[in-house]
């Protein structure tokens, strides 16, 4: 199997909160679907006014207006409302700043990438930078003397650090160039110093910092090492694991138990431990396994806690009792809009999402830790990295040895301790892939509550990638008793295909996220196929829709997947006709030498070795589909197509030397296949000799129960004798000509069976009973059958008689195109 792991991709932003994506492109469909456009415009003009309270009241009015209303979000974008907020970062009245530091948040949090790049491009951290002091300097004030400002003032302050920071996490997911300049800024003391100060501060502000955190760290070397080279900093994340939730707060007011913030800092701090390891010595903390000992512990209690259905079902009844309220004017200078009211409907849920937000980010870290293949190594440092990456996939392979449960020395095992032996959280993660009502948009309309479709959608993903990642590890390091549990690969299985059937394949605007659970769940089929290979079945429809998927996509790592799914369903022993049906398939994919591969390079060598491997030897059932349809020849005359396309890989790209090696093994392996069908099934087994293989085909004549068709030795094939006779062994009719045309065309489907063919006989030997009569004319008949100046070598014998009183018979050895000696 290839590296497919699921990692965190460089730069990628969280989900987008509230998206739009089932808005068509453009303002027209926005501003048709907006029911507060007319708002639009007081807003605008509002935000220059002289007055500084109209300037607020804009400020302020943006958050509640695109609350959960993406289509508002887009027009007021249209409007330039990013630089207008920008431009009140300035603002001599410090209200003002502050309510257009939170609209500017909340832009961010709900619509993601393309408003940060706006907010980046237009220069947003020139006075994000001058925040940065004047936040530490007031806060060390506070934290000095809690006394020396009002309880309002301080919470106003937390409220602004809390914006300012969010913003500066999602701006460092935006782009390198973006994290580059944050980098310089040097945020990591900053950021530390709400960590430290956790039992005296406001939840939101800390949480905000360690998010921060987690995204700098991630693949970050300056923020990495700047955590790294303080043990102060390591020795507080690590305490911060093993949280006081009672801690006091700067009021003296017990922080809640029950807030999923408490739990979303437990999991936001074991993230940043993760980013970091491994700690440096000789702090007491460099002994600590972070995996084993914080993130496992840590994460599972929370993915196993949380049942998606009862959490959609509660979301939808609050907004339907959110729905029927009235509702307050909230955009008149009479009513000013305030961003921190919320009703009760409101902070319930809030709670829920925050809830699986936690789940969602947990899965993020999770699929970190089941990663167990390093990234690929650039390709001028391979040779450099080898040993490097043999160390690393030795320590992280230990993670699931000790995840594994003691196995059971019974014979027969009950199902529970055969369950036993997978990681112990692979039943939750596979319960969390199964969506609800919430999970995805009404086609080209919004969720009754975005932010619960975003949060699920997110959640059944990360959960596919974390499988992924499980199963990829199993099947990178097999585990004899995982695999001998077929049970529990069939199990597994079905579960995955009921919950892609709840996906379902419905495209348009707004099912993006349906795409992406297939596109990670192909992975994972092909994982549970590799461990479980040979023991999982699936049904037709679930081979075409493999088949379907790889046909449609222009991806051709995806395209790989599903070839290695249906290499392993291909080897199910009892499955001819599906073995049948996948193996035409990966035919249908390779090269010839006039025409390329239909589906690029990667899953065309791909297909070539999975029919390598599937058809490896002749102990199987479905192996007479190989003998049968002449598989063999078709791989040999594919031979130059794969020669000609692996030559066209660029070595010098990232994958290109691992690719190419692979086809060139490929190729070779095609010509050196040491005969009909008996394949070797890839670059770790060693070349064995086969024994003879016997050749029977429907197709031709029955033979007698004394001997076979044709046997198949050390790359040829051994022909029996033929006669002119059809399938009830009886002579046909016109003499020598028709009998030595009948027992030819006999004699050519026994070897297309052998995966030869009449072009590749090298000797021939016939009988005649009357040599003076029928020399002349069987001649006449046999060079119809082959190519003038190629005819192979041949002896012909007169004999006193032959069966059935027939006039002429023929055997012959033919070479299998490919076969070696």
């Amino acid at each position: 199997m290839g590296k497919s792991q699921k990692k965190k991709a460089m730069r990628r932003h969280n989900p987008v909160r509230v998206p739009d994506s089932h808005l068509p492109r453009g303002l027209s469909s926005a501003s048709s679907t907006s029911s507060k456009s007319e708002a639009i415009l007081p807003i605008i003009q509002k935000m220059e006014s002289a007055d500084a309270t109209e300037r607020k009241w804009a400020c302020a009015a943006v958050s509640n207006l695109i609350q959960n209303d993406p289509s508002t979000r887009r027009l007021l974008q249209g409007k330039n409302i990013v630089g207008a907020l920008i431009t009140r970062l300035t603002d001599s009245e410090e209200e003002v700043m502050v309510e257009a530091m939170g609209a500017l948040r909340n832009l961010c949090i709900d619509g993601g990438y393309d408003i940060c790049a706006e907010m980046y491009n237009k220069n947003i951290l020139t006075p994000l930078k001058t925040f940065v002091p004047k936040i530490s300097e007031v806060l060390s004030q506070y934290l000095e003397n809690p006394k020396t400002a009002p309880e309002n003032a301080q919470k106003l302050m937390y409220e602004f650090a809390d914006n300012v920071i969010t913003t500066l996490w999602c701006l460092s997911e935006t782009s390198n160039k973006a994290l580059n300049a944050i980098n310089n800024i040097n945020l990591i003391p900053f950021l530390m110093s709400f960590l430290a100060a956790r039992e005296k501060l406001p939840l939101a502000p800390v949480v905000a910092a360690a998010q921060c955190l987690y995204v700098l760290t991630d693949d970050n070397d300056p923020a990495i090492r700047s955590v790294r080279t303080d043990a102060g900093y390591i020795s507080c994340l690590v305490s911060m694991t093993r949280l006081n939730e009672n801690a006091p707060n700067v009021n003296g007011k017990a922080k809640d138990p029950n807030d999923y913030r408490v739990i979303t800092l437990q999991v936001l701090v074991s993230g940043i431990l993760r980013n970091i390891s491994p700690l440096p010595p000789p702090t007491p903390a460099s002994f600590i396994d972070i995996d084993k000992e914080i993130v496992l512990p840590l994460l599972q209690p929370i993915i196993s806690s949380i049942n998606l259905s009862e959490v959609a079902s509660n979301v939808q009844q609050f907004v339907d009792a959110q729905a029927s309220e009235p509702q307050i004017e909230k955009l008149s200078l009479k009513h000013t809009p305030k961003t921190d009211h919320k009703s009760q409907y409101e902070l319930e849920l809030e709670q829920l999402e925050g809830r699986l937000r936690t789940v969602q980010l947990a899965l993020e870290i999770l699929t970190g830790a089941c990663a167990t293949l390093p990234d690929p190594s650039p390709a001028s440092a391979e040779d450099e990295t080898d040993e490097a990456v043999d160390g690393m996939e030795d320590d992280e392979n230990e993670v699931f040895d000790d995840m594994d449960v003691e196995m059971s020395t019974d014979k027969d095992p009950d199902s529970a301790q055969r369950t036993s032996l997978l990681p112990p959280f692979v039943p939750a993660l596979l319960a969390l892939t199964h969506p609800n009502a919430l999970s995805f948009p009404p086609l080209a309309a919004p969720s009754s509550h975005p932010p619960t479709t975003s949060a699920l959608s997110a959640i059944h993903i990360g959960a596919m990638e974390c499988l992924n990642n499980i199963f990829l590890s199993l099947a990178t390091s097999p585990n004899p008793a995982i695999s001998a549990d077929k049970e529990a690969g069939s199990k597994i299985w079905n579960e995955l295909w009921v919950a892609l059937g709840a996906v379902g394949t419905e495209g348009g605007l707004g099912q993006e996220k349906r795409k992406q659970i297939w596109e990670v769940a192909v992975g994972v089929l092909w994982g549970v196929g590799t461990v479980w290979k040979g023991s999982v079945t699936a049904s037709e429809n679930q081979i075409k829709v493999l088949m379907q998927f790889c046909d449609t996509s222009t991806d051709e790592k995806l395209r790989v997947q599903c070839i290695g799914a249906l290499e392993c369903l291909a080897q199910y022993q009892d499955s001819i006709e599906d073995n049948l049906l996948i193996a035409k398939y990966l035919i249908s994919l390779l090269p010839t030498a006039a025409t390329p591969s239909p589906v690029g390079t990667e899953p065309m060598i791909q297909a070539a070795s999975a029919l390598i491997d599937i058809y490896s030897d002749e102990s199987m059932p479905y192996d007479i589909n190989f003998r049968r349809e002449g598989f063999l020849q078709v791989l040999a005359s594919s031979v130059e197509g794969v020669r000609k396309a692996v030559k066209g890989i660029d070595r010098h790209k990232e994958g290109g030397r691992d690719l190419r090696r692979r086809g060139d093994e490929g190729a070779r392996k095609a010509l050196t296949l040491p005969a009909a069908a008996l394949l070797r099934s890839g670059p770790t087994k060693r070349h064995q000799v086969m024994a003879p293989s016997i050749v029977h085909t429907e197709d031709a004549n029955p033979v007698l129960p004394v001997f076979s068709q044709a046997v198949i030795s050390r790359g040829y094939v051994y022909v029996s004798g033929n006669i002119g006779c059809d399938k009830n062994f009886k002579l046909v009719e016109g003499g020598i000509k028709a009998e030595t045309r009948t027992a030819l065309e006999n004699i050519a489907v026994v070897l297309k069976a052998a995966g030869s063919g009449l072009e590749h006989i090298v000797k021939a030997n016939i009988y005649l009973t009357d040599m003076a009569r029928d020399f002349a004319p069987m001649n006449e008949v046999y060079a119809e059958f082959f190519e003038k100046g190629k005819m192979p070598a041949r002896t012909c014998v007169g004999v006193a008689k032959l069966p059935f009183t027939a006039v002429f018979e023929m055997e012959c050895m033919a070479e299998i195109p490919g076969g070696s000696d």
